[in-house]
Parts: C-alpha cells; structure tokens; sequence
C-alpha cells in the first residue's frame, strides 16, 4: 500500500473516490500486480476511465476484471466497493450472462460496438427492478498488438425508456378509447337510426320557428306524409286549428330552455284527426320531440265516459221510478184521509150533524201535516228545501231534545249524551237538525226491539287533507254529532243502500225509507256529510259533520211549539201576489181576520207597480212561481230597489232552490212551504214584520 502521495502514479492521482480506493488498494496481492508495473495500455484507460463524467468500467484480462470510475459506483449498489479487482462475471452473475456475448466477440476479434436500449434486471437497495442501457465496448490493445481488455461505458436511460413506454401505453390507452368510443358511437347511432326508423311513434326535429327540420318513417305510417310534405313547413299546416295556439306556446317554450307536454290533433292526409301526446326538449337551436297516438285512448275513455253516464241515468231512473212508487203510495193514502173526510164532513153537514164535523176536520189537518212532512223530506233528499240557518250550540240543542228523544223511544231504551268542552259553533237549520237527529233516534230505537243504548255525541273535528280525501269532505274543522246504538247493526249490502230514497229495512207502513236520505240531503246543502258506520250484531254510528262557524251563537228562544195565532198590531198592509185564485182569496180572508189591510195582486208586473208607487207596504207576501217572466224572488229584489227595507215572505209549493242562493236567504226575507197552517202563517208575518231594518247588500 503506498505510504505517500509522491509515491503514487500519474494516472491514479485523481478520479474522485474511486481514485482514493485505487490509490489505497493493495494490488500486489491480484492478479493486477503493483501499480508500478502494470503496462501503459492499462494505465492509460484507467487514468482515463477515472476521470470521465461517464460511467465506466476497464474490463481486463481474459477474466475482465473490474476497475471502474465514481459514475459507475451508482449501477453497482451493494456490489460495491468488494467489485474492485474482480472479474466481471462474479459481480454480474446472471445479468452478466445476458450481455456477455458481444464483449467475448470484442476480446475475440477486436471489434468494439455500441447498444441502445438494453434492458437489465438489477437488485438495488434490496429492490428488485428493470433497468435500461446505451452500452460500449472499446477493445484495449497491449504492446504486442494482442487486445488485452475492454474500456466498457454506458449511460443509464431507464427514466426515458420508462416514461416513453408509460406515454406509449398512455397512448394505446388512449387509442384503445378512442377505438372503443367509435364502437359505441358506432352502435348508439345504429340503435338511433334503428329507432328512428322502426319506431311506432312520431319523431321531429324543427326549429324554434315551428317549422320541421327532420321526421321519422313513422309520420308517413302512422298520417300517411311522405318526409318531403312536412320537411321545411310549419308544424300548424297540420294541426287542427283550435290547438294552434297551444301548440306554439309549447315550442316556444322550448325555445326557452324548458321541456314540455302537450296533447294536440294532427290531421291525418285522408282528413282524419289523431289525437298526439307529445314530449319535447330543446336542443342547441332546435327543439327533438316523441310524439305517441293516443287517439284510441281518447276514444275508449270516451266510450267508457259514455258508459258511465248511461249507468248513471239507468240509476236515476231508478231512483226516478222508486220515488214514483213511494209518492204514490204515499200520497194515495193521504189524499185518500182528506178525500174521505171531505165527504163525510158534507154529509154530516146536509145530515144536519154538524157536531160531528170536528173529528173528521181533525183527519183531514193530520193527512195535511202528514203530507207537508213528506214533502218537507222529499226536498231535503233532493237537496233543494230552504234552509233558515242560524248560528247554533249543538251541545244545548242536544240536551233540549234528550227529554223528548227519551220519552219517544221508550223506557227500556237508556239515552246518554256527552258533549266536548268548547264546543265549535255551527250554522245551520236549526228545526232541520232536530229533525235530523231525531230521525236517528227513531231509527236506532227500531233497531233495537229488546231495548238498548242511544249515545249522542258533540265534538269538534278537523280533517286534513288525507283524512278528508277518505271521507269525501272538504279539508278544514268541523262540529261532529254522532248518534250510535246497541243494535242489530246492518249488512253490508244494506249498507250501501242507506241513503237511497224509499229503501227501508222495516215491515210495509212502518217507514216511509226517506229518513236517512233526508238527513243526507241536509248536511250536504249545509255544506257538510253524513257517514255511517255499521256492524251485524253490534250497532251502528251515524256521524254528521257540518262546517264550524266562527260567529257565535245565537240566543236559544226554547223549543219550538203551537203558539197562538198572532194577529195584525197596527193594521199592517201587505201586497199579496199569486196567481193561484184559489189562493189569494184564502189568504187575502185570513189576512182579513188576523187584522191586516190586503193589497192583492195576480202576477209580478202588476206587484211591480204596487211597489214602485207610494202605497204604504209592511210587508209583501209572494208566490215564487209567478207568470209573465217575472218569479217571486227577481220581483222581490227589484221592489228593494225602490224600497231597500222591505220585508219579504215567499210561499211557494216547491223550494226552488237555485232561486235561493244554494237554499240560503238574505236577511229580511223567509220561505214559508205550502200546505200550512194559519198559526204558522200569522207567526212568520208577525216576525218579519217585527224585524229591524233589513240589512242587504
């Protein structure tokens, strides 16, 4: 090992750290010998090879032995510094089995080379990895011309040859996509076009104009247009004219960005129209739409809307035909009382009995009241009776009628009422509900022959919009009466049948069937609904639900009964109208005897006159269904033109309900039905008259 600087060789005084080593490795002990005695051919490449920026090897001897430079040192990992001196093979091991032939040709013939790319398996920092090359080989010649060894470089490419073939990947990748889109493309434009023409249902493209750009084979199929007819037109040339309108809002508004339905006509070329449901988008500037016949739809939903109504009036002849049946069964018996009592009274008269007259006048009053009664129901089941609502507390209109309710029922039937506190106020007819529930209590009583229990409850209810969807009511809150007994409850199939008019599950004479259906009637013109809840063997509920009122209730005057007949106080005037003579001498008698000055009258025109003249009138008293073009109700509000208090009292035959607003009467103003009794007569006259001012709008 040399001991001073002085002592070392030219070519080994510089080269970085692998010159360190070299000038500190004791050669002696190699093959290599001292340094001071190797040849100059040798010297020479390692002096050279030590001081390249390339990495370098000097391969030497027939073994190619190692000596290599500080470039070098990077390639050899842990095979280094124990590589010095060593034959090349013993480092290398496998890899170098993979490159050895050229360098055995180079020492063989003398002839270098050069390679690019080679790729080498290499082991650095314990990692397994593949490495790529630009390698040479230089043939070292000796004194004797012989070649001796090899000056091996390289230059270490794997970063390039990795990135190019991640960028050659990338671009197959790439290629590979470009390739499989294509495909795809390729396919969605044959399953489009294969739609396109195939398909059943219209297809366009037009502008935002209107006017077509392309149409599908289906146009020609389905209205029989070749694509030339319709191509460059505007959509309206073939549309009926009652959707033009319709047809250019939707493609305008596409034009605004917005998909859009629409149903409109095309006309067929033979003429025909075909109903079409399109849906339509835009696109860029034009507008794409799939269009559908649905003309055979339209046409079934017709048939089947046809069909309905003609069910619909197969039931109401029906209930046409019931109704006849009913009334004339009904009245028959009735006017059959009157009829009978009429004759007796004038035999008894010309018998000179006239003390026997009473009793058959008692007959004949009751088969009147009887039949005003059933007229009464008959309106309220038809909807059309005249309501007289007020604002009421059901909870105090209950508890007045219990007596009642019980002493018609019987004793061994227990009634029990229960009433929420604060209980909603409701508007209504008073005297109609009572009627109402009443009816209810007698129906339970008869379904309950063994005695039982009838409860009467009065809640507040509020419906939303699920709960009043399933009970076919207007969402909001409601006052709740139900009625339920102890019963025999009832079937399904007579369920379904309880509000019809007449239908009845009781023996022949022991119900007219119109109960249930005039309680139905009731609540819906005020505005609510009646639901029945039943069960074989248990009972039933009938639960009433009317509108809560805000108002406040109005003051209970107590129960209603004959009062005594109620004469005139000051000699009142009334304008009598009717042109029934009958009639008008009747009333105008008893007007006569109740005290009141009579002013009357055969139809509207001359009532007219009456009112638009100074003649002094407390109150006009009209038939509804006058003559000459003019009904009780229009005379009546042109007569408050002239005089806006004046109090008005309809007695008609038939409530016509449309007259009155829905059943509903302004203030100042009263129905009275015919038949009716002079108390009844006298008490309305008495109470409008007593009336304040009317207020009216």
């Amino acid at each position: 090992m040399p001991d001073a600087m002085n002592e070392v060789p030219g070519f080994l005084s510089g080269g970085g750290e692998m010159g360190a080593l070299m000038r500190n490795h004791d050669w002696a002990a190699t093959p290599f010998g001292p340094v001071e005695c190797w040849p100059q051919s040798l010297r020479s490449m390692v002096g050279a090879c030590l001081n390249s920026p390339l990495l370098g090897t000097v391969l030497w001897g027939p073994e190619l032995r190692m000596l290599y430079n500080d470039a070098y040192v990077a390639s050899m990992a842990d095979r280094h510094p124990a590589a010095i001196g060593r034959p090349v093979a013993e480092v290398w091991g496998d890899v170098w089995d993979l490159v050895a032939p050229p360098f055995e040709h180079a020492m063989r013939t003398g002839e270098g080379f050069a390679q690019d790319r080679v790729e080498l398996p290499m082991v650095r920092n314990g990692q397994p990895e593949i490495t790529y090359w630009n390698i040479s080989a230089t043939p070292i010649f000796g004194e004797d011309g012989r070649v001796v060894g090899l000056l091996n470089q390289g230059i270490e490419i794997t970063g390039q040859v990795v990135a190019e073939q991640q960028r050659l990947v990338a671009k197959q990748q790439l290629r590979d996509m470009n390739e499989q889109l294509a495909q795809e493309v390729a396919i969605r434009t044959e399953e489009r076009n294969l739609m396109w023409d195939t398909s059943p249902d219209l297809m366009v493209v037009i502008n935002f104009k209107g006017i077509f750009q392309r149409v599908n084979p289906a146009w020609t199929t389905l209205l029989g247009y070749q694509p030339e007819e319709l191509i460059g037109h505007h959509i309206n040339e073939f549309i009926t004219e009652e959707d033009h309108l319709r047809t250019v809002d939707a493609y305008l508004t596409t034009a605004g960005g917005k998909q859009v339905r629409i149903v409109n006509r095309y006309r067929h070329k033979n003429g025909a129209h075909h109903w079409i449901s399109w849906v339509a988008a835009p696109a860029g500037d034009k507008t794409y739409a799939t269009g559908r016949d649905i003309t055979e739809e339209i046409e079934r939903q017709a048939q089947l809307e046809s069909t309905h109504e003609q069910l619909r009036q197969a039931q109401k002849m029906e209930a046409v035909g019931q109704l006849t049946g009913g009334l004339a069964h009904d009245f028959n018996n009735l006017l059959a009382g009157i009829s009978v009592s009429l004759e007796m009274i004038e035999a008894r008269i010309r018998q000179d009995r006239t003390g026997e007259v009473s009793k058959y006048l008692l007959v004949a009053q009751g088969a009147t009241k009887r039949a005003a009664a059933l007229t009464h129901r008959l309106l309220a089941f038809s909807r059309r009776q005249t309501l007289a609502p007020k604002a009421i507390n059901a909870g105090r209109l209950v508890s007045g009628m219990l007596d009642m309710v019980q002493r018609t029922v019987g004793p061994n039937i227990v009634v029990e009422s229960y009433c929420t506190a604060d209980l909603w106020t409701a508007r209504v007819d008073p005297s109609q509900l009572e009627n109402a529930l009443l009816n209810l209590c007698l129906n339970a009583r008869d379904a309950m022959p063994e005695g039982g229990r009838i409860t009467v409850e009065t809640g507040n209810r509020v419906f939303d919009a699920e709960s009043a969807r399933q009970q076919d009511i207007p969402e909001g809150e409601y006052l709740a009466i139900r009625v339920t007994d102890s019963g025999t409850g009832m079937s399904p199939e007579v369920l379904t049948k309880a509000f019809d008019p007449f239908f009845t599950t009781k023996p022949m004479g022991e119900g007219t069937g119109l109960g249930l259906s005039m309680i139905h009637g009731f609540t819906q013109q005020s505005g609510g609904q009646v639901r029945i809840h039943s069960q074989l063997g248990i009972g039933t509920t009938v639960s009433l639900y009317l509108p809560r009122y805000t108002g406040t209730a109005e003051r209970d005057n107590g129960p209603l009964g004959l009062a005594p007949v109620l004469p005139a106080q000051r000699g009142e005037t009334v304008l009598v109208v009717d042109d029934e003579p009958t009639v008008r001498l009747l009333i105008t008698d008893l007007l006569a005897d109740l005290g009141y000055r009579a002013i009357v009258v055969a139809d509207g025109v001359a009532a007219l006159e009456v009112l638009q003249s100074g003649e002094h009138l407390d109150l006009l008293l009209t038939d509804v269904g006058l003559p000459g073009g003019m009904n009780g109700l229009q005379l009546a509000n042109a007569g408050r033109l002239a005089r806006p208090d004046l109090r008005v009292l309809f007695i008609t035959g038939y409530a016509e309900n449309a007259l009155f607003h829905n059943g509903l009467l302004e203030p100042g103003m009263s129905v009275l039905s015919k038949p009716f009794s002079v108390n009844s007569l006298a008490e309305r006259m008495r109470e409008l008259i007593g009336q304040p001012p009317a207020l009216h709008g």
